[in-house]
């Protein structure tokens, strides 16, 4: 037993050095004042925001659920492959994730500029130019492409557990391929959801960096809030804490959320 609690004092420490004091300064800065008075005005303030939120929140789920819905059934392909093209799709899949985030995004403003290569070549056919840029369409593009790996790799990895057996049993009783899907793949692929979806959801709602590049920074997200209070002309790092915290609270909520549709979930497979 003493050797098991010492291995584990390294996890700790790195715990208590990288995420809990990160987090107590957050909650510090969010409830003092630049002199150091604790107050609650930062909070309070955070109200005024309440568009960007929205706003944020908004374009967090348009992204998440188009991600499922492109996710979903190439996961389930995926998982149905042999050896050789299951491990060659799995690489398509995360090759774009070794590319640097930055290069990726700022490819889609090449993409969808006025006089970009979309808009080129639909000029060849008369249509056009469109306005694809420093819209919200292009935000929820943007964080589509870059997180749509987030989403298919926990749905691919809890489907290749599901035994092809319990699907040919379905289908033996009389089950046509709606009922198998929604009795049995659906069912046991909810872990794969609530993974997928926390994993997309997080970075898409705090993102910055997409909104500023695709958005044009008319589509104010609250990753652009948050980085405007620290590094930007209105420096205000006490009001930019309590914006994150008051964000992570939101995104604590969710989860729990997830984790309690996902625990009922589980017992009435249990049940039946």
């Amino acid at each position: 037993m003493p050797k098991a609690k010492y291995a584990s004092l390294p996890y700790i420490l790195w715990s208590l050095v990288f995420v809990v004091a990160p987090l107590a300064l957050v909650v510090v800065f969010a409830l003092t004042t630049p002199d150091g008075g604790f107050t609650i005005a930062n909070v309070t303030k955070v109200a005024e925001y309440t568009p960007v939120f929205l706003r944020s929140l908004w374009l967090a789920v348009l992204a998440t659920a188009a991600c499922l819905l492109a996710g979903y059934p190439l996961a389930f392909i995926m998982s149905r492959q042999g050896g050789i093209s299951q491990r060659t799709l799995v690489m398509l899949i995360m090759l774009p994730m070794w590319m640097n985030f930055l290069l990726r995004t700022y490819s889609w403003m090449t993409l969808l500029e006025n006089n970009g290569i979309i808009n080129s070549l639909l000029g060849f056919f008369g249509l056009g130019p469109f306005r694809m840029i420093n819209t919200q369409g292009a935000v929820v593009l943007g964080m589509v492409y870059n997180y749509l790996p987030f989403m298919i790799l926990p749905l691919y990895s809890i489907m290749t557990k599901i035994d092809g057996r319990v699907i040919e049993a379905a289908q033996d009783l009389g089950a046509n391929s709606f009922q198998v899907f929604l009795r049995v793949v659906l069912p046991l692929s909810v872990p794969g959801i609530t993974t997928g979806i926390t994993m997309v959801f997080v970075p898409a709602i705090s993102t910055f960096i997409i909104s500023r590049m695709l958005g044009g920074g008319a589509n104010m997200m609250i990753g652009d809030l948050i980085d405007a209070q620290f590094l930007g002309n209105a420096y205000n790092p006490n009001l930019g804490a309590a914006i994150s915290l008051v964000l992570m609270i939101f995104v604590l909520l969710i989860m729990s959320m997830l984790n309690m549709f996902e625990d009922s979930e589980d017992k009435e497979g249990l049940i039946l």
